[in-house]
């Protein structure tokens, strides 16, 4: 319930590498958040400074912070960035043009992927969140490429955890709005 104002930035056309998106982002990539003196970008801090502002158990201050830390780590280097890739080659490069899907590199990423998709799999055996018995940022960083799995062509449907996962958070308000093809 905090007071947000969305502001869309068209990296379509380039709105993400003018020279006052890239004074607020170095990097020109979204999304950013300015609070007052607060200027973040990555998703996953920003995440954190908004569950920690709203008093939020999203980022918890425990011993589960550690345990976060590790999944939304092991998140980014591994699970995401295999299937951002494969993301970006069967969805992103047909929507701008750019393309036909790399066939060498749809087939490292979808392997390795594989691989990340596995332990995440087993890790999510008799659990509702990855880490506690509570929705956490990490389960929002770990989830964020699965609403496009489809288009992406990730195989969540071999991996029945994540599956259930998905449409387990699929279900919460937050991720309600249609994700768009």
């Amino acid at each position: 319930d905090l007071p947000v104002e969305f502001i869309h930035i068209d990296v379509g056309k380039g709105e993400h590498r003018s020279a006052e998106f890239l004074a607020i982002n170095p990097n020109g990539k979204v999304p950013a958040l300015v609070d007052g003196d607060v200027i973040l970008w990555e998703s996953v801090a920003i995440m954190a400074y908004l569950s920690d502002k709203a008093g939020s158990d999203l980022w918890p201050k425990d011993e589960r912070q550690i345990e976060m830390l590790r999944w939304i780590t092991w998140d980014a280097s591994q699970f995401t960035r295999w299937g951002s890739i494969l993301h970006f080659q069967n969805r992103i490069k047909k929507r701008f043009g750019l393309g036909d899907p790399d066939a060498a590199v749809v087939e490292e990423a979808l392997g390795n992927w594989n691989q990340f998709a596995a332990v995440l799999d087993a890790h999510l055996k008799d659990r509702t969140y990855l880490v506690g018995d509570t929705l956490s940022v990490a389960d929002f960083a770990v989830a964020c490429v699965l609403p496009f799995a489809d288009v992406a062509k990730l195989p969540i449907h071999d991996y029945p955890e994540i599956k259930r996962f998905h449409d387990n958070l699929m279900e919460l308000p937050a991720w309600r709005e249609p994700f768009p093809a």
